[in-house]
C-alpha cells in the first residue's frame, strides 16, 4: 500500500513541479529575477517559500489551488527574489502582476494547507 501511495505523492509533485515552472517561466518574463532551485515539498503548514539563496520552494498541493491563488502564491514567492521581506516596494513588485493581490491573499491566508 505505502507503494502506491508513494507513487501517488511523487506523480503530485511532479505535475506541481511542471506547473510551478511554467507558470514562472510565465511570470519571470515580466520581472527578470534569478531562480536558483525550485523544489516541491509536503508541508504542513506553508504553501512556499523562498531562501536568500534564490532557491523557491513549494507545497506540492498548489495543483489543487484554483489558478488565481496559486498564480499569487508564484508571484508572491517569485517576487521575494527581488525583495526577501514583505516591504511596500516588494508588495508593489506583486501588484505589478497581481493587482487584487490583497483580496487573494486574504482568501489564500484562509485555505489552510492541511484541508487540502
Amino acid at each position: 500500500m505505502q507503494i502506491i501511495g508513494r507513487r501517488f505523492t511523487i506523480k503530485k509533485r511532479e505535475q506541481a513541479r511542471n506547473f510551478i515552472k511554467n507558470r514562472i517561466d510565465y511570470f519571470n518574463k515580466f520581472y527578470g529575477f534569478k531562480v536558483n532551485r525550485i523544489a516541491i515539498k509536503n508541508t504542513s503548514t506553508r504553501w512556499g517559500s523562498c531562501s536568500s539563496k534564490g532557491n523557491l520552494n513549494f507545497n506540492y498541493k498548489i495543483i489543487y489551488l484554483r489558478p488565481a491563488l496559486a498564480d499569487y502564491l508564484i508571484v508572491h514567492e517569485l517576487c521575494h527574489l527581488g525583495e526577501l521581506n514583505h516591504s511596500k516596494r516588494f508588495w508593489a513588485l506583486v501588484g505589478k502582476t497581481v493587482p487584487d493581490y490583497v483580496r487573494i491573499n486574504k482568501e489564500l491566508r484562509r485555505t489552510p494547507v492541511k484541508v487540502i
